[in-house]
């Protein structure tokens, strides 16, 4: 696992923060954002490393691409959250692309229990917790079940995901500035 080179490392930085910001206030990510993203992310590195960074970025964002269109299809995920990490997967590829989703799922937990904590929602939270797990083992989406867990109902407790996106990509970036061999 390779840090990503400074013209990554900045497209990451823009495509997170903008994403985020416009999340923050729109409540959804554009595809004017994304789409350029990708394409930008596999073009710089297939300049970098010509046809490894082509193969980098492809795995990356069918990895990506991959595991959050399951979230997505599960209704756990908007569709903008699905392009935006597909982005960052292009970008740093496949074994980076890990790492990112580790810090992004931790930075999820911790903002998503801050959330229904101020919201008085713990309880229920956990209940709902127990119902998702009790569909999936049964094979079915928790949505169809229960449609108070579907992202898209107004009774959920919502966060912006690509602000978990961006606190897991730059501090995947500043672990890297930090540990990473020069």
């Amino acid at each position: 696992m390779t840090f990503p080179p400074p013209a990554i490392r900045i497209l990451l930085v823009l495509l997170v923060v903008i994403g985020a910001a416009v999340d923050l206030r729109q409540r959804r990510i554009p595809n004017w954002l994304t789409l350029p993203g990708i394409v930008i992310a596999i073009a710089l590195n297939t300049f970098l490393y010509e046809s490894d960074g082509l193969l980098l970025s492809a795995k990356g964002l069918a990895l990506a691409f991959g595991v959050y269109f399951a979230l997505y299809l599960l209704r756990g995920m908007g569709a903008g959250d699905v392009k935006l990490m597909a982005a960052v997967g292009a970008a740093v590829g496949a074994m980076n692309w890990f790492g990112i989703l580790l810090l992004t799922s931790i930075a999820g937990a911790l903002a998503g229990l801050a959330l229904v904590a101020v919201k008085g929602r713990m309880r229920s939270t956990f209940r709902n917790l127990f119902l998702i797990l009790m569909s999936l083992r049964r094979g079915r989406a928790p949505y169809q079940e229960h449609p108070e867990i579907d992202v898209r109902s107004e009774e959920a407790v919502r966060l912006p995901h690509a602000a978990m996106i961006a606190a897991g990509t730059l501090s995947f970036l500043a672990a890297g500035a930090i540990w990473a061999p020069q």
